[in-house]
């Protein structure tokens, strides 16, 4: 980010000045906590709402003596500040237990056993994407020690959860999910999240390489970004919170992260929660799996690992790729004819922004207009008040320095600040819109910068066609067009 540019940390949901753990009394019903959920536009922490959880004591300590031996799969990658991101499919992995994780991370680097090639002054290590089914497949009973029912959802637990330890430096490549919005639970340790709202989109510069289903990243390291390949990443407006223990963080959907653990270790528990946007989403992702797969395969059928993430099991068919297509259209169909209103509209093609609204399928209230904190309608009927009152405490814009001046995880403290007046959220506003207004121009000089870096390279390769053909904008428009030729 320059210099001059600001970020802004998530708006904190509290239980106010005199809500305390010990009084054992949660500042929203689930009622409440789920309305916020499927409405709030913007990250926000929950806090004071999981203190009764069994999880909330579920250290790395804890956990090793659950699994007692049980092996799982790590993630090894280099503590560095390299411009160019760790993706999956760079880093090496070991399969191992708990107990063997945590004397490696204990930095005895003269220990025998799977960590044994891996320097911990060098490496971070991370069980990510760990789904509590496959995990504790013979402790069952363990998935009600989560309780996701306190925010709205009865009956989800650990079931649909999913468990991620890591050592100091250990994170996650910025990208954004295609399904859902994201609750995350912080056990142990701290996490330092790094947000860019989805109309940042064109400043991130999206690629499907490496693919993975319902994961688009960035080809930018945000921590240490290269600003003379990616200058449009300058624009980009930075959302940093740290995540602690017994919070709870909230994700929108499709808001790009980064997220880096800060401390030796971290336990986190996260749910993907579905939403009504999924439907057309997966069509979306039914696109981009079959132009992905076909390219990069007849590319070079032998080596998929070199773009395939590891979190796919293997690459599909021509063939299946055109039923899972079908299938998601017939689905997306389904769940129209279930619905109140069908409406399916053509794209754009004035190159606005396509709202969710358009399939009339869904209605969700955003954050209010310049100057104002109060939530409004998909209608534009602004309500009384906000709903939050005290309990919502928004959180100052900073300004940041570039992250090569910050040192990365190592050279903040990680303290946010509350801003007492709020006036940020017209600021915030004003950018947002701004932002909107200016993404089809960005997304030219973004293809302009990538003429202009190295005007001697006039070879397109196949991951630059698939950059453009399966940019989200661009597959959005394609599964509405699907859509509308079947429903005429």
């Amino acid at each position: 980010m320059a210099a001059g540019s600001e970020a802004t940390t998530p708006v904190i949901l509290a239980a106010g000045a005199g809500g305390e753990e010990g009084e054992h009394v949660k500042p929203f019903t689930p009622e409440k906590a789920k309305e916020i959920i499927m409405s709030l536009q913007q990250p926000a922490i929950f806090c004071n709402m999981v203190f009764d959880w069994p999880a909330r004591h579920w250290n790395a300590k804890y956990l090793s003596e659950v699994l007692h031996g049980k092996r799982i799969r790590f993630r090894m990658g280099m503590k560095s500040m390299s411009t160019v991101p760790q993706f999956e499919t760079t880093c090496s992995y070991v399969e191992a237990t708990l107990e063997e994780f945590l004397t490696w991370n204990c930095d005895q680097s003269s220990i025998s056993g799977p960590f044994r090639d891996y320097d911990h002054s060098k490496f971070w290590a991370y069980a990510d994407y760990k789904y509590f089914v496959s995990l504790f497949e013979d402790k069952t009973d363990i998935f009600q020690d989560v309780k996701w029912s306190d925010f709205g959802f009865p009956g989800r637990n650990g079931q649909e959860s999913t468990l991620w330890i890591g050592s100091l430096g250990a994170h996650t490549p910025c990208h954004l999910d295609s399904y859902g919005c994201n609750l995350v639970f912080q056990v142990q340790g701290r996490k330092r999240w790094h947000l860019f709202p989805p109309e940042d989109t064109p400043f991130l510069y999206p690629t499907r390489i490496p693919y993975e289903e319902s994961s688009v990243f960035s080809k930018i390291n945000v921590v240490n970004p290269d600003l003379k390949r990616f200058p449009q990443f300058q624009k980009a407006q930075r959302h940093m919170v740290t995540l602690s223990p017994g919070q709870v963080l909230f994700v929108p959907r499709h808001w790009w992260h980064y997220v880096e653990s800060i401390d030796p270790v971290t336990v986190s528990i996260n749910s993907w929660i579905e939403l009504e946007e999924d439907h057309l989403a997966r069509v979306e992702e039914a696109i981009t799996r079959m132009l992905v797969c076909a390219l990069k395969t007849a590319e070079n059928p032998q080596n998929t690992r070199a773009w395939l993430n590891p979190t796919e099991v293997e690459e599909t068919s021509h063939a299946v790729n055109c039923c899972y297509l079908n299938a998601a259209v017939s689905a997306f169909f389904d769940r129209c004819r279930t619905s109140k209103v069908v409406e399916i509209q053509a794209p754009r093609t004035d190159g606005e922004r396509m709202k969710k609204e358009e399939l009339n399928v869904y209605s969700h209230m955003e954050v209010g207009q310049t100057g104002s904190q109060n939530l409004t309608t998909g209608t534009g009927k602004p309500e009384a008040a906000s709903p939050f009152g005290p309990d919502l405490v928004p959180v100052a814009q900073r300004s940041e320095e570039p992250p090569s001046e910050r040192g990365g995880i190592f050279g903040s403290d990680g303290k946010d600040f509350v801003d007492k007046d709020g006036e940020h959220f017209g600021k915030l506003h004003c950018a947002k819109r701004q932002q909107i207004m200016n993404s089809e121009k960005a997304i030219k000089e973004q293809i302009a910068s990538n003429a202009t870096t190295a005007p001697s390279q006039t070879f397109i390769s196949t991951d630059d066609l698939l950059d453009c053909l399966v940019n989200p904008q661009v597959t959005r428009i394609v599964a509405q067009l699907l859509i509308q030729g079947r429903s005429l």
